[in-house]
C-alpha cells in the first residue's frame, strides 16, 4: 500500500497542486520570484515554543519552505498542536505552497517527542527482524506526528551498521546486513507514508564507516566503490517504492567526488538520480555544525549544495543567522553563481512534493 501511494503521489502532483492550492498559490508555483526559489529550498531551526513574528513574516512571504523542531521548541501536546496549526496558516496566508514542519523521530537516542512513537529502536527492529513489525512501528509513528500537524519525519537511518561506526555506538542503525537494513528501513518509510507522513531517508551514500559524528567533525570516507556498494542497497529498494525524500549525508567520498561532500556535491547528485534513477526531494543534512567544523560560512555551504542541485537545504542555527543565509543565496543567484534552471528543478521537485499534502 505504502509503494502505491507513493507513486500516485508522483503521477498526480502537479494536478493536485491545481486542484486544491489557493488562487495565489498557483501562481507562486508557475512564475516564482527568485525569492520563492531560494525559500522554498530552505528548512530551518525555530527558536522557542512560539513563532516570532519575524519567522511568520518569513514564511507569508515564502523565504522559507519548511521548519524542524527540536526538544527545546516543544511543552506539550496541545501546545505543539497550536504552534504547527499557526505555521501552516501563515504559508496559507501568504498564498504559499504547503509549509513543511519536520522533526527527528528514529526512535531510541533520536526522539524529538519522548511521548510518541516509535517506542522500539532501530536496533530493536533489527534484532526481531520483521519488515511487519518495523511497518507497524512507522505506521504509529506516521499517525501520532500527523495528529500532531507534522509533515516529515527525518527517517529512517539506511545506515549500515560497523562496529567502529559512530551510527552504531550511537545506537541509531538496523543491521550489519545491508540486505536487513533495505528491508526493515524501507517497511519502516512505508508504514510512515500510510498515515500521511513522508519519510526522509538517510544518510546518502551512507555512514557506515563513519568512525565520528557529521555534525561535528569533517569525515572523510576513504573506501572504494566496491566497499561503499552495499550502502547504496536500501535506497534502491527504498527508490523502488518512489521514496519522496532522501538526506544527504555530510560526509565527503573519494571515490565519487575529492573534494565535496555528500551534500553538495554534484557528482553524488548524479549518483542518486541518473544511477539509481530518484526522481525525489534531496535534503542536505543540517549544514550548520559541519559549516562550523570545516572553518567555512554556513552560506557557503548552502550555496554549492544549491550549485550541485541539492533540492533543500537544512539549517539549524539561529533565526538571525537562517535569513542572512537566505539573503547571501539570493545575492548569488542574481549574480550568478547559482543557476535559476537548477533552482526552478528543485523548486518544481518540492512544490509536487507538497501538493500531496
Amino acid at each position: 500500500m505504502g509503494s502505491l501511494m507513493r507513486g500516485l503521489r508522483l503521477v498526480l502532483a502537479a494536478s493536485l497542486l491545481v486542484a486544491v492550492a489557493p488562487a495565489a498559490q498557483v501562481v507562486n508555483a508557475g512564475q516564482p520570484t527568485l525569492a520563492h526559489l531560494i525559500g522554498q529550498k530552505l528548512v530551518v531551526r525555530m527558536e522557542g515554543t512560539t513563532p516570532s513574528a519575524d519567522l511568520l513574516g518569513r514564511i507569508r512571504r515564502g523565504e522559507i519552505g519548511g521548519v524542524v523542531l527540536f526538544g527545546s521548541n516543544l511543552t506539550t501536546r496541545a501546545a505543539l498542536i497550536a504552534l504547527t496549526t499557526k505555521l501552516h496558516a501563515a504559508a496559507r496566508a501568504g498564498g504559499q505552497p504547503h509549509f513543511l514542519i519536520a522533526v527527528d523521530q528514529e526512535g531510541g537516542s533520536v526522539k524529538r517527542i519522548p511521548w510518541a512513537p516509535p517506542t522500539l529502536s532501530a536496533p530493536a527492529m533489527g534484532r526481531i527482524g520483521s519488515a511487519s513489525v518495523a511497518r507497524t512501528q512507522g505506521a504509529d509513528t506516521g499517525a501520532a506526528l500527523h495528529a500532531l500537524g507534522i509533515d516529515i519525519d527525518f527517517a529512517p537511518v539506511a545506515d549500515i551498521a560497523t562496529t567502529n561506526g559512530f551510527m552504531y555506538r550511537d545506537g541509531r542503525t538496523w543491521s550489519i546486513s545491508a540486505v536487513k537494513t533495505a528491508l526493515l528501513a524501507d517497511a519502516f518509510a512505508t508504514g510512515l507514508e500510510s498515515k500521511g507522513v513522508r519519510p526522509s531517508m538517510k544518510h546518502f551514500p551512507g555512514l557506515a564507516f563513519a568512525t565520528r559524528n557529521t555534525d561535528a567533525s569533517v569525515v572523510t570516507i576513504a573506501m572504494s566503490k566496491t566497499r561503499l556498494a552495499p550502502g547504496l542497497k536500501p535506497y534502491q529498494t527504498a527508490i523502488g517504492h518512489h521514496i519522496p525524500m532522501i538526506m544527504l549525508s555530510n560526509a565527503t567520498y573519494p571515490a565519487y567526488d575529492a573534494v565535496n561532500a555528500a551534500g553538495w556535491s554534484p557528482a553524488i547528485n548524479r549518483l542518486l538520480r541518473g544511477q539509481l534513477g530518484f526522481t525525489g526531494v534531496t535534503i542536505t543534512d543540517s549544514l550548520t555544525g559541519t559549516a562550523h567544523a570545516r572553518g567555512r560560512p554556513v552560506s557557503a555551504l548552502a550555496t554549492g549544495a544549491a550549485r550541485a542541485g541539492t533540492d533543500m537545504i537544512l539549517l539549524t542555527g539561529s533565526e538571525a543567522s537562517t535569513s542572512a543565509t537566505f539573503a547571501t543565496l539570493l545575492t548569488k543567484v542574481r549574480q550568478g553563481t547559482i543557476l535559476t534552471a537548477t533552482l526552478r528543478a528543485s523548486y518544481a521537485r518540492i512544490v509536487a512534493m507538497k501538493a500531496g499534502f
